[in-house]
């Protein structure tokens, strides 16, 4: 990863991830490894590691995705809490992905739902009292 000390800070400064900002948590991640040129390693598994007869160039392109996998992995790990550090320190990072979303999409799921029960009470009191206010 080259060294872009101005996103990296500024992405590690801001609140670590947790189940209520993981979707800002995710774009913020995406930006600076899109800057970086290497958005690929959280969207791709691990590649397989060439035989020992492959082409000097296969090889580079593994130890080059493996190096930046394990870059993006740093700088994924730097943004979370302690407690998701612990969990997550011995995957590579698309794992950690598909991980924190298993983690945390029931979470997202309960919380539209509790967002549109509440919204839906309130359309319910407005009706309510427009019905009062008309009966009068």
């Amino acid at each position: 990863m080259a060294n872009n000390n101005l996103s990296l800070q500024s992405l590690i400064e801001k609140k670590k991830v947790n189940g209520i900002n993981l979707l800002n948590w995710f774009r913020n991640l995406r930006i600076v490894l899109k800057q970086e040129r290497n958005e690929y390693v959280i969207e791709e598994h691990v590649p397989n590691e060439p035989s020992a007869n492959a082409s000097r160039a296969d090889k580079y392109m593994f130890k080059k995705h493996m190096d930046e996998m394990l870059d993006g992995g740093c700088l994924m790990l730097a943004t979370m809490t302690p407690k998701l550090q612990k969990k997550h320190e011995d995957m590579v990072t698309y794992e950690m992905i598909q991980n924190l979303k298993k983690i945390y999409e029931g979470q997202e799921r309960q919380e539209r739902y509790e967002t549109s029960k509440a919204l839906f009470q309130c359309k319910m009191n407005e009706d309510l009292l427009w019905e009062l206010m008309s009966s009068k």
